[in-house]
């Protein structure tokens, strides 16, 4: 690792908590450290289900049970185990808590307001455009790559969202009882896998995997939700399928896709995959790929 660039990074950390004071116990000069204060953020109007807020904040279970404890001793935030499932509990702001989240709102405006005061209308819009893009840098550094039951709702949404795409964007359209769609057994280790990847605990982007011992194995569904794209996570999924291909025992990976994908067949070219001659009976398939793994 570049130790130039990892300094810069440091130096960032350290202006970032010291401009929006991030060091005291009083976030916004409220009587609260800055992690009580996002967490009664974060549950907001329309509460929050405690597992969710954990995976959303990347926080242990511990620490937001400290944290849900102190806002429920102030009076700010309920505690309630949900009617429909005794197994979950979700958080919910009281009266008192409502108007804080309020307070809160206006003094975070009033804080980004400051930074931008301080500069000129140029140095203004710079830092501004600046911050969007190491917001969306830092969110792809924050996704989480992991293999999933393919039956699982999160499995079956970033599917649907893959076939929705591919019908949107195919000259004929798109019919998934005709495609060569891999089987939920066959993407069950040690037949295959389902990657999926998350962002706060929510998925943005999937892939499969489907084992043929040593010979090639192929890759399937590779998709990234529109709203996180151009951040690499279509070459992350590449690259963590290839890694679970390889630690199969896998000789090779190999794929096929659509003439309309185009930005997928220029990531695939750019990740060394090369073009081979058809290896299936796919009837949505113009391109045929495969990557030898070492």
């Amino acid at each position: 690792m570049d130790q130039a660039a990892v300094q810069t990074v440091r130096r960032f950390n350290r202006t970032v908590v010291e401009g929006i004071g991030l060091l005291g116990d009083r976030f916004l000069d409220r009587a609260r450290p800055m992690g009580e204060s996002r967490v009664l953020w974060e549950i907001g109007p329309t509460g929050a289900e405690i597992r969710e807020l954990r995976a959303r904040l990347g926080l242990d279970s511990g620490y937001v049970s400290r944290v849900l404890s102190s806002l429920t001793a102030q009076r700010l935030v309920k505690v309630r185990v949900s009617q429909t499932d005794r197994r979950v509990r979700r958080a919910e702001l009281t009266a008192a808590g409502l108007a804080e989240w309020a307070s809160l709102d206006r003094r975070s405006d009033a804080a980004a307001a400051g930074i931008l005061e301080k500069l000129s209308p140029t140095g203004a819009d710079r830092l501004v455009a600046a911050m969007a893009d190491v917001a969306r840098l830092l969110e792809a550094s924050m996704v989480r790559f992991g293999v999933e039951d393919p039956a699982s709702a999160d499995a079956r949404w970033c599917v649907d969202q893959y076939f929705a795409e591919l019908a949107s964007r195919f000259d004929a359209g798109f019919d998934p009882d005709r495609t060569l769609a891999a089987s939920p057994g066959e993407l069950v280790p040690p037949a295959g896998a389902l990657v999926v990847a998350r962002l706060r605990g929510r998925p943005v982007a999937c892939g499969a995997l489907r084992s043929h011992g040593r010979g090639p194995a192929e890759l399937k569904h590779l998709w990234v939700a529109a709203d996180h794209r151009r951040l690499g996570l279509g070459r992350g999924m590449l690259e963590e399928l290839e890694r679970r291909a390889r630690a199969g025992g896998a000789s090779a990976v190999r794929l096929d896709t659509n003439r309309a994908l185009t930005e997928a067949i220029a990531m695939y070219r750019k990740a060394g995959y090369d073009e081979v001659p058809r290896f299936n009976d796919e009837p949505y398939a113009h391109h045929w790929f495969e990557k030898r793994l070492r």
